[in-house]
């Protein structure tokens, strides 16, 4: 089971499924709060973007090499620019610092067409949606998308101070449906059980979110049914675990087989092979590495997929997941 040649893993390369990029042309950047830049980004022709639902997100290829994927604030069909909000991190390992200080006006990059692992129940009875900080960003594409059908619903906004506070305008056209929580002016947080415990049968819950916030609405939902319950989250839950024992992964276009150590991710193998595969977060949360699986039992470690895409077993994270089997069988 030895690494493959250099013209192997160039082979393998080629073959292996690329996500569709789009270029696009950086139109305008923005403030939404001190540390909140919005970025609109265009076709370079002016034609339509690839559509995208309520609750997307787009990864961003930085000419630094990095990749980071940025919630939507809006998300129609045929769209003439997707816009992101990104808050500089002050613990940064280069996204966010990047685009606040070298991105400009006029640049030309690299976006992913739009995915969703975080996609709205659009025929609900009632939808009560949580945002934390820049969590704002998929829960107030998802207040456009309930508000243009019609539906029922309700947003809760929650910030430590009030000048996290971003897309007030926004936020204003929707009218009482919108409540806002100041922590500092309240000199507590957001009570979400009370919130969940008043909410009529049928109430499908949404919330993005800091860490602290998301452990308080599981918390906060743990008694509704786990389809009625989505999240998602821009920090992993707890750090990165390898471990466990060794397997092989086999990239079944080419035949080649790699054999992953308890101490190496299957990303970390593949790259070091010279096989191409997108990555961001390397936490499991973003959903950019996921790669098909055709055999084996996946050991998943993300906190991207549901409990019946982990049943199906057609997929893996694979800067995070492991193997249960001896062997994996990629879709690469």
């Amino acid at each position: 089971m030895s690494a493959p040649s250099s013209v192997a893993a160039a082979a393998v390369a080629a073959t292996a499924p690329a996500r569709e990029r789009l270029q696009v042309r950086l139109q305008s950047v923005a403030y939404a709060t001190p540390d909140i830049q919005v970025y609109e980004f265009v076709r370079p022709d002016g034609a339509p973007l690839p559509e995208a639902s309520a609750g997307a997100h787009v990864d961003v290829h930085l000419a630094n090499g990095i990749t980071r994927s940025y919630s939507l604030l809006h998300a129609e069909p045929a769209p003439a620019r997707y816009v992101v909000g990104v808050k500089r991190d002050p613990n940064s390992r280069g996204g966010s610092q990047y685009m606040h200080e070298q991105l400009r006006v006029g640049t030309l990059l690299e976006l992913s067409a739009p995915r969703n692992h975080f996609p709205l129940t659009e025929d609900a009875p009632h939808s009560v949606l949580f945002a934390g900080g820049i969590g704002i960003t998929p829960i107030l594409c998802m207040a456009e998308r309930l508000r243009a059908l019609g539906a029922s619903w309700e947003l809760w906004y929650a910030v430590r101070a009030r000048s996290d506070l971003a897309f007030l305008p926004q936020l204003a056209r929707f009218g009482e449906r919108v409540r806002v929580h100041v922590d500092a002016e309240a000199d507590a947080v957001l009570d979400m059980a009370a919130i969940a415990a008043q909410a009529p049968a049928g109430t499908h819950f949404y919330c993005c979110g800091p860490g602290p916030m998301l452990t308080a609405y599981e918390a906060a939902t743990a008694g509704w049914p786990p389809e009625s319950v989505h999240l998602e989250r821009f920090g992993a839950s707890a750090p990165l675990v390898t471990g466990g024992d060794g397997f092989v992964v086999q990239l079944a276009r080419s035949g080649v087989e790699l054999r992953v150590p308890a101490e190496s991710t299957v990303l970390q193998v593949l790259q070091q092979n010279g096989i191409a595969v997108d990555s961001s977060c390397e936490a499991g949360i973003c959903g950019c590495c996921e790669i098909g699986v055709l055999d084996g039992e996946v050991d998943h470690r993300d906190e991207v997929l549901t409990a019946s895409q982990r049943a199906a077993n057609r997929s893996m994270m694979v800067c995070c997941s492991r193997a249960k089997s001896a062997r994996l069988v990629l879709d690469l």
